[in-house]
């Protein structure tokens, strides 16, 4: 059983593709479920991911073709190979890389392999297999019907967004869509079913973690990428010119983190429209990653208090304005039509990451929504004792993380802190260069926040070169780490359990002193 929510617990954060295993990435195999194991004998009952969409530019998860749809990089062959639908997966001459994702080997490598398992599937399913797969097809179709059509249709357009497409399947004329259905179904076929296969692993990796009580916490970006499935099919919950483009796009203006702001590129929604639909996107999005997920983390919660608007010709995040978001009426309507299963003791399970520039507004929405709100404690040696990122000044409806994705891992912010920042912390923590990540991960653990998660790269002392993101840069490194079972021995289980225990975040048969 999964443990009330009240309870005060603690878990790791770690991506499904920095996961080890044998074709290139982190999947749905059997590493994660061996990690699940892991988490479970360290005392952890939270395992947090991020975004499980397809990757877009840059390979990030934040800039998916897709809000609704599972990474077809995640879906592990072991299974098709199993099914008989797909041969022993030979890799590529090179080999695969076991300490890091190269995307451009492993992505049309992936592909070819699940295309092959696809005609596998066409020519020797069972009718069983092919009742599940159509049964699950038409439950899905309310975004799975689009999502296979824009996927081809990219694919026929040489992966030219969908602006530069011709103008009768840019505007979705329905004689076109029609003929191209019939010209490509094949295609629209392979992205349902690899959909298929990704839910149908994602659901019983999500049984067996619960059954082992283990949360799992999923992800979402606040906003969408411009070529999408999301916005071609719908483009008028979303600020665009008559180009298709957007006029308006999303990002933060500048802050002590960048002097012009970041510039994401997103385009804005019109929540005036939403609105008038009750919200019935946003109500699907959230139940479909809570389909997948036990909590959600809602990425750049203070949007929706109020949001940056750059115009998009502009270079930088400099210009812009402040608008109102849809505030408290969003979840609202989410609370109203959101599924009771979904719920947790009759509240949405939502996780409000409130990081950046957090102004009167967004602390009275999180609060009026109830959803606990993050703390960064690398983020709290900057100032003196009264910091909001310091455990002392915690209030037990948070989450506290060591480090994050977006950030320096807590040796590494060490090795690049300035020297009053890393005395500070050294006073603070009682720890040096060689302590601080075991350190940090007490702090968190001993804190009154009622949820603890710590960096996997954080539980094994890597520096900066293992963290997972760096905002604002496009590289190979950006989203590409992994690491290997040699790295995650007993001792780390044996201490984090310990901590764990020790801090009435597990049980205390954990601690062996």
């Amino acid at each position: 059983m999964t443990p009330q929510p009240s309870a005060r617990a603690s878990g790791v954060m770690l991506h499904l593709t920095s996961l080890p295993g044998p074709h290139g990435i982190g999947d749905f195999g059997p590493d994660p479920y061996r990690f699940v194991d892991w988490l479970a004998s360290a005392g952890q009952t939270l395992w947090q991911w991020l975004p499980t969409t397809p990757v877009g530019p840059g390979n990030s998860p934040y800039q998916s073709p897709s809000a609704f749809a599972g990474s077809p990089l995640m879906v592990a062959l072991e299974p098709l190979v199993e099914r008989g639908w797909l041969a022993p997966p030979v890799p590529p001459d090179t080999g695969f890389r076991a300490d890091r994702v190269d995307f451009h080997l492993v992505i049309p490598w992936r592909d070819g392999q699940l295309r092959a398992a696809a005609a596998g599937f066409q020519a020797r399913a069972t009718p069983a297999d092919r009742h599940a797969l159509a049964q699950w097809c038409a439950a899905q179709a309310a975004w799975l019907d689009d999502y296979a059509l824009f996927m081809a249709l990219f694919n026929a357009h040489g992966m030219q967004p969908w602006w530069a497409w011709a103008p009768a399947l840019r505007e979705r004329g329905a004689t076109a869509l029609a003929a191209f259905r019939r010209a490509h179904a094949q295609e629209i076929a392979y992205w349902r079913f690899v959909q298929w296969c990704w839910d149908t692993q994602c659901m019983a990796l999500k049984r067996y973690a619960n059954q082992r009580g283990v949360r799992l916490i999923g992800d979402i970006p606040i906003y969408v990428a411009d070529n999408s499935a999301d916005v071609w099919s719908r483009p008028d919950l979303y600020s665009l010119g008559a180009d298709g483009l957007p006029n308006v796009i999303a990002g933060v203006p500048p802050d002590d983190l960048g002097p012009d702001g970041q510039r994401w590129g997103n385009p804005l929604y019109r929540w005036d429209r939403m609105a008038a639909e009750d919200h019935a996107w946003w109500t699907a999005r959230v139940q479909r990653v809570l389909a997948q997920a036990d909590i959600v983390r809602i990425d750049h919660f203070r949007g929706f208090a109020a949001y940056w608007e750059i115009p998009a010709t502009s270079p930088s995040a400099r210009v812009g304005r402040w608008v109102a978001g849809p505030g408290r009426a969003l979840f609202e309507a989410l609370e109203r039509n959101v599924g009771d299963a979904s719920k947790v003791n009759g509240r949405l399970p939502i996780i409000a990451e409130d990081l950046g520039l957090i102004t009167p507004d967004v602390v009275e929405l999180i609060q009026s929504c109830g959803f606990p709100r993050m703390k960064v404690l690398i983020f709290g040696f900057s100032g003196d004792g009264t910091h909001e990122y310091l455990p002392q000044n915690y209030a037990p409806d948070t989450v506290v993380y060591t480090s994050t994705h977006d950030t320096d891992t807590a040796r590494g912010w060490w090795n690049n802190a300035r020297d009053a920042e890393r005395d500070f912390a050294g006073a603070y923590l009682a720890c040096n260069s060689d302590s601080v990540h075991w350190a940090m991960v007490r702090a968190a653990s001993n804190s009154v926040s009622r949820l603890a998660v710590f960096a996997l790269q954080d539980l094994l002392g890597l520096g900066s070169e293992n963290r997972m993101n760096t905002p604002g840069t496009l590289g190979p490194l950006n989203w590409s780490w992994r690491f290997e079972w040699e790295a995650l021995g007993p001792a780390t289980a044996r201490v984090l359990g310990e901590i764990t225990a020790l801090s009435g975040r597990g049980p205390m048969g954990l601690f062996r002193g």
